[in-house]
């Protein structure tokens, strides 16, 4: 399932708290963007038809719930950058942060745990 930039900062408003009604979701990202409550309850309705949240009725008003995870989306994220810029491979990755200076020592210690534990689970 495919989200666009501004459907995922209404998702990031359901997964962290849900479920929520259409007003709840406005307020709160009226204090983070510019974006109109016409804006936000387009980008809803467009999240609702592509399956990624469910509204339940409440007397005259309906409940938005994420059906999308938060850990589902990510994951499809990740990949698609692997894929589109990496040719699916990690390594690269993790070779462009480090040659620009992005990895932290922490990082690279956290690293090294993880090959370490992937070392340790195919032995």
């Amino acid at each position: 399932m495919s989200i666009s930039d501004a459907e995922a900062v209404v998702m990031d408003v359901l997964w962290r708290q849900q479920p929520l009604a259409a007003e709840d979701v406005v307020a709160r990202l009226a204090a983070s963007s510019e974006w109109a409550e016409p804006t936000i309850k387009t980008l809803l309705n467009r999240l609702l038809k592509k399956g990624a949240v469910r509204a339940e009725r409440d007397g005259r008003r309906y409940l938005y719930s994420p059906v999308l995870t938060r850990e589902a989306w990510v994951a499809q994220q990740s990949e698609g950058v692997l894929d589109r810029l990496f040719g699916g491979r990690v390594a690269p990755l993790v070779a462009h942060f480090s040659e620009r200076g992005k990895l932290s020592p922490a990082d690279i210690a956290e690293l090294r745990r993880l090959i370490e534990g992937l070392d340790d689970d195919r032995r």
